[in-house]
């Protein structure tokens, strides 16, 4: 294998190295900003048709926490995605709770709205570029390091 495919090799993985990064550091920015707009969607969706009843914690968890409540029309209800913002919980007890009179299985912690999802969305993504921007920096500078990667492309004549 001659120097110069060696070179035309490592140029491709460098470049797909720098794509793979700026990809996922992308998407996982996108996602923290889709979770914050579903946040806020849920909560337009509650606030717009609020009902408020008080609840029985049954499992809490830092992600999921498991309540049933009881509405004035006497169903109860035991959301199967759990109660939003479920921070600080523990498994039997009682909170109020807000939800949406439309679908009662939309229920959140009374009180708490999106702002509770900003900060641990803009942490991801901090803590994301943090780690993408030194490794593309490293990528951009083991791509410079050798004089022989200097390929361009073959110009059409």
């Amino acid at each position: 294998m001659s120097e110069t495919s060696q070179s035309v090799r490592r140029a491709i993985r460098l470049r797909r190295a720098r794509i793979g990064v700026l990809t996922a550091a992308t998407v996982v920015s996108v996602l923290m900003i889709l979770l914050v707009l579903a946040a806020w969607r849920n909560d337009y969706l509650i606030s717009s048709d609020r009902g408020v009843t008080t609840g029985e914690v049954l499992s809490a968890g830092r992600l999921r926490s498991a309540v049933i409540y009881v509405t004035p029309d006497g169903e109860t209800h035991n959301p199967k995605v759990g109660v939003l913002y479920p921070t600080n919980l523990t498994a039997g007890e009682r909170i109020n709770v807000e939800y949406s009179r439309s679908d009662p299985d939309l229920v959140r912690v009374a009180g708490r709205d999106v702002r509770v999802a900003i900060q641990p969305a803009v942490s991801v993504i901090v803590v994301v570029w943090a780690l993408a921007l030194p490794a593309l920096w490293l990528i951009v500078r083991a791509g410079r390091r050798d004089p022989r990667q200097r390929v361009t492309a073959p110009t059409a004549g």
